[in-house]
């Protein structure tokens, strides 16, 4: 009896440290989410962009991304959420130290590209932890560790907004947060759990999305792109279209991260207590009021309202459709996450390109109208998630 009290005691202080850890993870991802959202009208300026070289830019970053998530399921199952957190978080904090450093068009595409791929690589890592230690540990956890790469965004962007405030060089601060993060990263690794369940189908490559896979993938694509809009445009909106001075205008996309944290650290209790079709519903149809309102009324003030009301709507969309995803059965966590992902990351990224082909030919009022459409599809479709 000692012996198992011993080895059972040991079990759960190693569970809680991976849930330390991987609540590190995702913030980290948030923090160098939330810095180089702060940074785009940077790299724009950098690099003399018009909205379809931007646009261009965060495609590529796109294309990263999906590529790698060809991948990601087996990688995970085959090396383990750790080491791929590991190599993968580098590679992304690398990335985003040099991404204002170069001078020349083509080295930013490279840039974006392991950015992107880096950074799906990590997601899909450290979510297919979230699942396996919502597992082991009997109650849902899931939308808390979202909260911390939400909480994390808006420290990145704060960050950035009090350091542009503070006139402190666009390449330095990102190359100081590049160092940091990889720190962390590197850090928070050791603790992460060893080993992750194998795929019971013995997969040699990327699960293409069908049946319910396919449903949750084409519901995380549609509220995907619309948070991938608010992540790349909400900056650059408060600038150009409601004339909001740089600094006001980067707390634009701290007031979502902020609002989408806290809604995050209460979503696991409401998940338990609401279905996720009618949790799904609701918040949807708030953030298409809000991102409505905002665009209508063209004002500072009531766009950061808005944002964080946004994010309110947007906040339990992936925890809710990853944890579906990963009751697939026959199919393991990081293999079903990376299917839903892959589709997730078509809209995340197509989102921001598609609101800069509209800016470039209408506006940027009329690009962000992505977001409200996204969030009526969303709440429309939601009756589609497993109650």
């Amino acid at each position: 009896m000692t012996v198992l009290l011993v080895v059972g005691s040991h079990a759960a202080a190693r569970l809680r440290a991976a849930r330390w850890a991987t609540r590190a993870q995702f913030s980290a991802l948030g923090f160098v989410a939330g810095i180089w959202g702060v940074h785009i009208p940077t790299a724009k300026a950098h690099y003399g962009l018009d909205a379809s070289g931007l646009s261009m830019a965060l495609l590529a970053a796109a294309v990263g991304a999906v590529m790698c998530l060809t991948l990601a399921g087996k990688v995970v199952s085959v090396l383990g959420a750790r080491v791929v957190a590991l190599l993968a978080g580098l590679v992304m904090c690398a990335a985003l130290a040099l991404v204002v450093s170069a001078s020349a068009f083509p080295a930013l595409i490279m840039l974006m590209l392991a950015f992107g791929g880096a950074g799906a690589l990590f997601d899909v890592a450290i979510n297919a932890e979230g699942t396996v230690l919502e597992a082991h540990s009997g109650k849902k956890v899931m939308s808390g560790f979202h909260g911390m790469f939400s909480l994390g965004g808006m420290g990145g962007a704060g960050a950035g907004a009090l350091l542009i405030g503070a006139d402190v060089p666009a390449g330095l601060q990102l190359a100081g947060v590049g160092a940091a993060v990889a720190a962390l990263v590197a850090s928070a690794s050791a603790f992460m759990l060893p080993v992750h369940p194998q795929d019971p189908e013995q997969h040699a490559g990327y699960r293409v999305p069908r049946g319910a896979l396919a449903v949750l993938g084409a519901l995380a694509a549609v509220g995907l792109l619309a948070e991938g809009a608010m992540y790349d445009w909400s900056v650059l909106y408060l600038q150009t279209e409601t004339a909001a001075p740089p600094a006001l205008a980067a707390l634009g996309y701290a007031s979502f991260s902020a609002a989408m944290a806290v809604t995050r650290f209460a979503g696991d209790t409401l998940r338990t207590h609401v279905s996720p079709p009618r949790l799904m519903a609701a918040s949807a149809t708030l953030a298409a009021t809000a991102m409505a309102t905002v665009l209508l009324v063209r004002d500072p003030i009531v766009a950061l309202c808005g944002f964080a009301l946004v994010g309110v709507g947007f906040a339990n969309v992936v925890p809710i459709l990853f944890m579906a995803a990963t009751r697939t059965p026959g199919v393991a966590p990081a293999t079903a996450i990376a299917a839903v992902s892959s589709l997730g990351y078509l809209g995340f990224v197509a989102g921001p390109p598609l609101v800069g082909g509209l800016a470039h030919s209408i506006s940027l009022t009329w690009g962000l109208g992505v977001v409200v459409l996204g969030a009526l599809l969303l709440a429309w479709g939601a009756r589609r998630i497993p109650a």
